[in-house]
């Protein structure tokens, strides 16, 4: 019986209701199948942050190495200044880890509503990989003459070939391992970025050399948002760097529902990856049980997946897929009249029905 270490950090606003539903479904699939788990709690959240003006300690990162997965909540709270949480946290956490992976499926499960007309799910189902370390997101940049009509600001976009080369292989090896159309497109703006995704053209090109089973595809971003909306069904696995990739996977969720269902991996092949749901902490919704979790739920099979728990994971994704189909949830949104808890209630039932 496999026994892992999970970091569980609830976070903030929406954060420990959805948590405690993502839990509460672990915890049942340790009871029909053969794997466990020590949850291992940390209050990284805006609450901890205005009481005591801590975020995440060395000592905390030398203990988060050697957990065998992280599982977020959310992070954000409205009385602290945007960027200090989202910076010292979410970021911070990817980047001290080295989780240069952002893993998103974009799947449209059966009875989930979706704006595409005519787009049902054997159209949308499609994975975005993410740069998650480099780019825009390095934060290199500053302000000249601040506040002044001559204001000058910067902010750099950071490539470097190992980094642009490890996130495209292993997009290589995903498609490869997915096995569904054995289809990669390298998503940029090569024809306007001429220097960096030059890079990422050179890279897709010479690894793609050695995936000869792996049609390539390549799409300029502004163009990649259209086929999205027209044709999702033309797209298997989809690489591309981190800023755009933050955009195009946004968007990624409206088609496949909506936030309520979609779930990331934040990845570190070597070492510890974190899960969680994509949307924010929602914190005018705090305590009030209406938030669905089922992206969090999402996000919990992702981890099993990740950890190698094929059966606890396919038993999570076979329940959401009960449940969305059965009518019970008539929507996703806060509106549903399905509370929180009932959502995790409907999901552990059907697992026990499939167990």
């Amino acid at each position: 019986m496999a026994k892992w270490k999970i970091a569980v950090i609830p976070g903030d606003g929406v954060g420990p209701e959805i948590i405690r539903e993502g839990l509460k479904v672990l915890d049942v699939v340790c009871k029909v199948t053969d794997f466990s788990y020590e949850k291992v709690d940390y209050d990284f959240s805006g609450e901890r942050y205005l009481r005591t003006k801590e975020l995440i300690s060395d000592t905390d990162f030398s203990e988060l190495r050697q957990m065998d997965a992280i599982y977020l909540g959310s992070v954000g709270h409205p009385e602290v200044k945007t960027g200090i949480l989202e910076k010292g946290v979410l970021l911070r956490l990817r980047f001290e880890l080295d989780q240069y992976i952002n893993l998103r499926p974009i799947k449209l499960y059966p009875g989930v509503w979706t704006p595409i007309k005519d787009k049902g799910p054997e159209h949308i189902d499609f994975t975005v990989v993410r740069e998650n370390t480099e780019g825009l997101y390095v934060g290199i940049g500053g302000f000249f003459k601040k506040g002044t009509p001559d204001e000058v600001a910067t902010q750099e976009m950071i490539n470097t070939r190992k980094g642009v080369e490890r996130c495209v292989r292993f997009a290589f090896e995903y498609a490869k391992k997915r096995n569904r159309e054995k289809k990669l497109t390298l998503v940029d703006k090569s024809n306007v970025l001429t220097y960096a995704h030059d890079l990422w053209q050179r890279v897709f090109h010479e690894v793609g050399s050695e995936y000869a089973d792996i049609k390539k595809d390549h799409a300029h971003v502004d163009a990649m948002c259209m086929w999205m909306v027209k044709n999702p069904e033309w797209f298997d696995v989809a690489v591309v760097c981190n800023m755009f990739g933050d955009i195009i996977t946004d968007l990624g969720a409206m088609i496949q529902g909506g936030m309520g269902v979609a779930a990331s991996g934040n990845i570190n092949p070597q070492g510890v990856s974190m899960f969680e749901p994509i949307h924010g902490s929602a914190p005018k919704y705090t305590g009030k049980n209406v938030i669905n979790p089922l992206a969090t739920i999402s996000a919990a099979q992702m981890m099993l997946d990740h950890l190698g728990e094929q059966k606890g994971s396919e038993l999570i994704e076979e329940a959401i897929i009960k449940v969305l189909s059965s009518g019970k949830l008539k929507d996703l949104s806060a509106k549903s009249g399905v509370s929180t808890s009932e959502v995790g209630d409907l999901i552990v039932a059907s697992i026990m029905e499939s167990a």
